[in-house]
């Protein structure tokens, strides 16, 4: 496609945007682009709405659709759902009239369409008497009414998709399924609805595959996936793969629009698309960022903007452990600096604090929160207490500096000594009834903590429009190192589902990739992770957070087996770890660690439970949004034992 119409089309970005352009100014781009255009062209729009703000979307579209309208092109096509915005909550059960309102919305578009189609997501109700009160829907709008509407059929309820809470699966009516665009047919697909091709997949989770049931029985020129797909770890190979695989076992050119822009915690990449017949991408929109993107069917040689670097490496990998973050680290810190930007902004909020402990978790949120929020608008507070070394204080002063966030030194010692001193004098008194306090608790390490919690959630008190921070990461979440109304307080929580070893990659990643280089000290990145809250009686000095777990090469490995592999104890016993590939590890050495890791895990669900919103990253996560784990599921065994062992147990019991 001509590369002036690329041009052309980023001033139409710049004026969704910023409103930044005359009418006058804008007919003239119209007339320019007309000329230029191929027949048939249609506008992929790549756009982030926001979750229940039906006005607002709606009042997007009509941007959009004013646009394309202009320019004469075929048809201009909008994400899954985007009237309601994407994942639709349990908001439209108890309030009905954001549905109401987005069936009124759309009847309003649809008088400002003319020739060109508009093919947009929304919620339409199930007037029958069985079923889920809604359907996930599609609306063909064109000449002032709405032509058609297409009902989605498989209707996700794993991981982070709950759809058929809310929504009746509709049968595949492939004729109310195609729409002439231009001179050509078009078949509409909804999200999932693409993802149950029987021979990609080993195991189908559908009886039937719409889009088999459309390119037989319609035989359409092209197919449309109107999408909302998240992204996360190895979630674009697959969906490359896929969608890849599906042109070319039909012979048919897929057209896929997703959306962009964060919800609470999930995150939309767009990189919207279209395949050939013989499956080859021939154009795909920018990733993390709202995109009026033209593209032509037929055109062999279309734009395509580059993925996140690395992910090309990966599109064809295996699953398999590894240490090397490199292939995934720019699409993690865009998901995450995007997931934090649109939660600020669609929730009100503008200003972020932080602890500045001179360590690598809050480090790495602190240059996160920065990028995404800017500079000005982050505040980071040093909280020493007598435990805290010289060097964590000046590498915290360092990195705000070098990052140029506010900064401020407040030591919690008094803090400390007159809670701890009222502590003594209550639990005195109380253990004259309850004769059961334990010798040794933690009781001193999460006073520190949440004195520090206490500060943050002050200045977010004090300040407008200020949110507290957690800096949980995600290793130490599931060992359950972390602090309940201590560090993992806030209200977001930027890198909960991130591992430790890919949080150091990450940290040494943007010293070498963001504008300003090396704005972590490299003391940061150096040192051992520990969060100076007590002292290790066998080396004199503050425990570090390796010697309380295990070292987090092995530990991460742990996780990444249990979520993707779903081993336990007897599964990787006799399995070698990257670990200890470079590092002898005795059997009974890493039946402790094993034992320790599923002993803490079972421990720590019911933290898990109570984290702020963090955006899903990693390919799975306990993110609650994702994953429901009941709390008093302690008597899972994660060790297999024979039938015998079973029946001896019984029987003696």
């Amino acid at each position: 496609m001509n590369k002036k119409i690329y041009e052309l089309a980023d001033i139409i970005d710049k004026d969704l945007e910023l409103d930044n352009l005359s009418n006058d100014e804008r007919n003239s781009i119209a007339s320019e682009l007309r000329k230029i255009l191929p027949s048939g062209s249609i506008v992929l729009a790549q756009a982030n709405p926001i979750v229940g703000n039906v006005k607002y979307n709606a009042q997007k579209a009509l941007k959009w659709i004013k646009w394309a309208n202009r320019l004469n092109v075929s048809a201009i096509v909008f994400p899954e759902l985007f009237l309601v915005g994407y994942p639709i909550g349990d908001f439209i059960d108890r309030f009905p009239i954001v549905v109401e309102e987005n069936l009124e919305w759309l009847e309003a578009l649809a008088k400002f369409t003319k020739k060109t189609k508009v093919i947009i997501g929304f919620v339409d109700f199930n007037k029958d008497k069985v079923g889920k009160n809604y359907y996930n829907s599609v609306a063909v709008l064109a000449d002032g009414k709405v032509e058609s509407v297409v009902k989605k059929t498989l209707l996700p309820n794993y991981a982070e998709f709950n759809d058929y809470r809310y929504f009746e699966s509709a049968k595949v009516d492939s004729g109310s399924r195609v729409t002439k665009i231009g001179n050509k047919t078009a078949g509409i697909i909804v999200c999932e609805d693409g993802w149950n091709d029987f021979d990609f997949f080993d195991k189908n989770l559908y009886a039937v595959d719409p889009v088999e049931v459309v390119v037989k029985e319609q035989k359409p020129d092209f197919l449309i996936n109107c999408s909302s797909s998240i992204t996360r770890a190895k979630k674009e190979q697959l969906k490359h793969n896929m969608l890849s695989f599906a042109a070319k076992k039909y012979h048919t050119p897929i057209v896929y629009v997703n959306q962009v822009g964060s919800g609470d915690c999930l995150s939309f990449e767009g990189a919207s698309r279209v395949y050939d017949a013989d499956g080859n991408l021939t154009a795909m929109a920018k990733s993390y960022a709202e995109q009026f993107f033209i593209v032509n069917v037929e055109d062999k040689d279309g734009q395509i903007n580059p993925l996140p670097r690395g992910l090309e490496k990966t599109l064809n990998s295996q699953k398999a452990f590894s240490l090397d973050h490199e292939p995934d680290l720019e699409r993690t810190y865009l998901t995450i600096v995007q997931s934090i930007r649109d939660y600020f902004k669609k929730t009100g909020f503008k200003r972020a604090v932080l602890g500045l402990s001179g360590g690598l978790d809050s480090t790495v949120c602190a240059v996160l929160l920065a990028d995404a929020l800017g500079s000005e608008n982050v505040f980071g507070i040093s909280m020493p207490s007598r435990i805290t070394s010289s060097e964590s204080k000046n590498d915290a002063k360092e990195l705000a500096e070098n990052l140029g966030i506010n900064f401020i030194e407040e030591p919690i010692k008094d803090m400390f000594d007159v809670t701890r001193s009222k502590f003594d004098s209550l639990f005195g008194e109380m253990e004259k009834s309850w004769n059961c306090r334990y010798k040794n608790s933690f009781t001193n390490d999460n006073i520190q903590a949440r004195a520090r919690a206490t500060i943050l959630w002050g200045v977010a008190n004090e300040f407008e429009k200020c949110l507290s921070i957690a800096t949980s990461d995600k290793s130490e979440a599931y060992m359950g190192y972390a602090t309940i109304n201590g560090d993992m307080s806030g209200g977001f929580a930027p890198i909960a589902d991130v591992t430790k070893t890919k949080l150091f990659a990450l940290a040494r990643w943007m010293n070498k990739n963001r504008e300003q280089k090396d704005a972590i000290p490299q003391s940061i990145i150096d040192k051992r992770p520990g969060a100076e809250l007590a002292i290790n009686p066998k080396t004199g000095k503050p425990l570090l957070a390796e010697e309380a777990l295990m070292p987090y090469e092995f530990l991460d490995e742990v996780i990444w087996r249990v979520e993707n592999l779903h081993q336990t104890i007897a599964d990787m016993i006799d399995v070698e770890f990257l670990y200890e590939k470079s590092e002898p590890v005795s059997r009974e050495q890493k039946m402790e660690w094993l034992e320790k890791f599923f002993r803490r895990m079972s421990y720590a669900v019911y933290k898990w439970t109570i984290l702020p919103p963090s955006p899903i990253v990693d390919a799975r996560s306990i993110n609650k949004t994702e994953y429901r784990h009941p709390i008093i599921a302690s008597g899972i065994n994660f060790n297999k034992t024979t039938f015998e062992e079973k029946y001896n147990f019984l029987l003696n019991n």
